[in-house]
């Protein structure tokens, strides 16, 4: 399912958190664990990966990382306001030292003028520090916008530790 290159830039990634003696968490909405299934394809992960939360609907934003309904009503789940609140909420709950967390439009539908098809919000939050990013990807299809979602987060880890 991973290909061998992503694989590899993950397992650096999580030796880098066993150097550093760092923890790492995952909030993930449109990838539905896809990026807690990369880390743990690694062996030794458990070293690393403190805890991931799939919340793919919102009552779950908000119920186990605490994002607030009104950002959610007021901003949508494919906002920049939200991510950085799950990325917050779960490094927050968890207890780990760095966390990613995505929200996107996988499609095939769902998406609008303001927010088509393959665009994901991806937060990052690392010492009191949230960094954000979004990537429109296109409709290349629901799989290849989820999997470049993952290699996207996985990416956002690696610089932030960097």
């Amino acid at each position: 399912m991973f290909k061998t290159a992503l694989i590899d830039k993950t397992s650096d990634l999580l030796d880098t958190c066993k150097r550093l003696d760092i923890t790492l968490t995952t909030a993930e909405s449109c990838t539905g664990g896809m990026i807690s299934a990369l880390l743990t394809e690694i062996p030794g992960s458990s070293a690393s990966l403190h805890q991931s939360y799939v919340t793919y609907a919102n009552k779950a934003k908000h119920a186990i990382l605490g994002v607030p309904t009104d950002i959610l009503r007021d901003k949508g789940a494919v906002s920049e306001e939200v991510v950085r609140a799950m990325a917050e909420g779960a490094v927050i709950i968890s207890g780990a030292s760095i966390s990613v967390a995505v929200s996107g439009i996988a499609g095939p539908g769902g998406g609008t003028a303001d927010k088509p098809v393959g665009t994901v919000h991806f937060a990052t939050h690392y010492k009191n520090e949230t960094a954000y990013d979004c990537q429109h990807f296109g409709y290349i299809g629901r799989h290849n916008v989820r999997m470049a979602t993952v290699e996207h987060a996985i990416d956002m880890l690696v610089k932030r530790l960097n």
